[in-house]
C-alpha cells in the first residue's frame, strides 16, 4: 500500500486490487452518476425521437467510458470520471437547430483537438492554470460547483414522477444510509471500512427498496431493451464545419476547463497528489481526446465530474482501477442497450437523495484547499463574489435567460460558468498583498 496523508482514504491512488473489488467499487461510481441527464436535455432541445434519444444516450455512456480510461488510464492519471457537461448544452442546441446535426460534430472536433494541443506539444496548458487557476481560485471554484449542483440535486427530487412526500422520504432513507455507511467506516473497523467502501451500493439498494413501497420503480423498459448494440461512427451524418459554431465551442471548451479544473483540484486534495505541470498537461490531453471520441461517436463534449470526485472522499476509495473498472463499465453499458436502460430505471429520488450528499462533500473539499489561505479582504471578494453571482444566477428566471442575447444565454445557463468566470476575473484584476498564505502552512495539497 502507498503511503499517503491522514485525509480519510482507504484505498490509494497506486494501490493494487484485485479485479472483482475494482468493478464492484467501480460500479458505484457509474451507478451514482446522473450521466444520462444531459444527453436527454440535449434530445430533447434538438426534438429528436425517442429512437434517436434512446441511441443518443447509448453513445454518451460509450463516449463516457473510453473518455474516463483515457483520462484516468494515461491522461491525468488520478481517478478522474469523465461525463457529459451541462456547460454546451444550449450552445450545442442552438448550433444543432440552426445548421444541422452534422454542424454538432463539426463544431466540437476541432475545439477538442485544440484542448489537446495545448497540454502536448505546446505544453502551455500546466503555464497557464498555475497562472490564472492558484489553489485561492481553484478551491472556490470547487465550493461554487457544490453550491451550484446541490439546488439541482433537491430541484430533481420535487419535480421527480410520483408524488412529492413520498420522493422526499425515498431521497431521505438514500441519503441517510449512505450517511450512517460513511460514519461506520470512520468509527467502526473492519465491518464498518466495508459498509464505507461500498457505501453507494447499499445507499442505491436501501433507496430503491423503499421507493419500491410507493410503486415508483418500474423495470419493464429493461425487457423491450436489446441486448447488443454496435456503435456508429459519426451517426448524425458528415462533420459540418461552420466557423462561427466552431469560434463559439473553443470558447465554451475554454469554460468547460475551468471547471474541470476545479475539479481536479478536489481529486488532488482528496487523494493527497499533487498537480504538477507534467499532470496537468496531461489532463489536458486526456480532455481533448476524450471530447474528440465524444464527437466522432455523436456524444456531448466531456468533462471530470465532480460528483464522482465527491465520492472518492464519502467511499475513501481512490484508486485508479476502480475508476477503470467504472470505464470499462460504462463501455459496455454502451454496447448493452439492456443494461444501460437498467440504470436510468432508477428512480430519480435515490440518485439525488445520494447527489445531494456528495454536494456537500465537494463543497468541503473546496474549503480544505483554501484553508492555508490568509482570507483577508481581497480574498474575501475573491472567494464572496463569485458564490454570490452563481447562486444569483441559479436562481434566474427563466424568463430573464430567454430574453437575453444568444451568446449571453451560454453563459448564464450555467451558475457554475459564471461563478468560474468571475473567480478566474477577480483574482487577476483585484491586486493581491505580498503574503498569500498563513504561516507554516504547506500548499503541496491544494497545487
Amino acid at each position: 500500500m502507498e503511503k499517503r496523508p491522514d485525509n480519510g482514504i482507504i484505498i490509494g491512488v497506486d494501490d493494487k486490487i484485485s479485479y472483482g473489488k475494482a468493478l464492484l467499487l467501480g460500479a458505484q461510481h457509474v451507478l451514482a452518476m446522473d450521466l444520462y441527464i444531459a444527453p436527454i436535455i440535449v434530445a430533447g432541445l434538438l426534438s429528436l425521437g425517442t429512437e434517436n434519444t434512446s441511441f443518443f444516450i447509448q453513445m454518451c455512456f460509450l463516449a463516457t467510458g473510453l473518455a474516463t480510461l483515457i483520462q484516468t488510464g494515461a491522461g491525468i492519471k488520478l481517478p478522474v470520471v469523465q461525463g457529459p457537461s451541462y456547460v454546451p448544452i444550449g450552445a450545442i442546441a442552438a448550433i444543432g437547430g440552426k445548421l444541422g446535426l452534422g454542424a454538432i460534430a463539426g463544431s466540437l472536433i476541432p475545439g477538442a483537438l485544440i484542448i489537446a494541443i495545448l497540454g502536448f506539444p505546446l505544453k502551455w496548458f500546466a503555464k497557464v492554470v498555475k497562472k490564472v487557476i492558484p489553489p485561492l481560485v481553484g478551491g472556490t471554484v470547487i465550493i461554487i460547483v457544490g453550491i451550484a449542483l446541490m439546488p439541482v440535486g433537491i430541484n430533481n427530487i420535487y419535480i421527480a414522477p410520483g408524488n412529492v412526500g413520498d420522493n422526499i422520504i425515498v431521497a431521505a432513507v438514500s441519503a441517510g444510509v449512505l450517511i450512517v455507511c460513511m460514519l461506520l467506516g470512520r468509527k467502526v473497523s473492519g465491518l464498518g471500512t466495508f459498509f464505507r467502501l461500498v457505501s453507494v451500493l447499499i445507499a442505491i439498494i436501501a433507496g430503491t427498496i423503499t421507493a419500491s413501497f410507493f410503486g415508483s420503480v418500474d423495470f419493464s423498459p429493461v425487457k423491450e431493451a436489446a441486448w447488443f448494440s454496435l456503435p456508429s461512427f459519426l451517426p448524425f451524418g458528415k462533420p459540418i464545419f461552420n466557423v462561427s459554431a466552431i469560434i463559439t465551442m473553443v470558447l465554451v471548451y475554454f469554460i468547460i476547463l475551468i471547471e474541470t479544473t476545479g475539479t481536479w483540484f478536489v481529486v488532488s486534495t482528496v487523494t493527497g497528489k499533487e498537480l504538477d505541470e507534467k499532470r496537468l498537461n496531461r489532463a489536458a490531453v486526456g480532455e481533448g481526446l476524450g471530447c474528440f471520441v465524444g464527437a466522432l461517436f455523436g456524444s456531448t463534449p466531456m468533462t471530470g465530474y465532480s460528483s464522482n470526485a465527491g465520492l472518492l472522499a464519502i467511499t475513501g476509495v481512490a484508486s485508479r482501477l476502480a475508476i477503470m473498472a467504472s470505464g470499462l463499465i460504462l463501455v459496455c453499458l454502451g454496447l448493452v442497450p439492456k443494461l444501460s436502460t437498467a440504470i436510468t430505471c432508477i428512480p430519480e429520488p435515490v440518485i439525488n437523495g445520494i447527489f445531494g450528499i456528495v454536494c456537500v462533500a465537494i463543497v468541503t473539499n473546496g474549503m480544505k484547499v483554501i484553508q492555508p489561505i490568509i482570507i483577508d479582504d481581497r480574498n474575501m471578494m475573491v472567494i464572496g463574489l463569485p458564490i454570490l453571482l452563481t447562486i444569483a444566477v441559479t436562481v434566474l428566471p427563466k424568463d430573464v435567460l430567454y430574453s437575453a442575447p444568444e451568446w449571453a444565454t451560454y453563459i448564464l445557463s450555467s451558475g457554475i460558468t459564471v461563478g468560474a468566470i468571475a473567480t478566474v476575473v477577480l483574482n487577476l484584476v483585484i491586486p493581491s498583498g505580498k503574503k498569500e498564505t498563513a504561516p507554516d502552512t504547506i500548499n503541496a495539497n491544494a497545487s
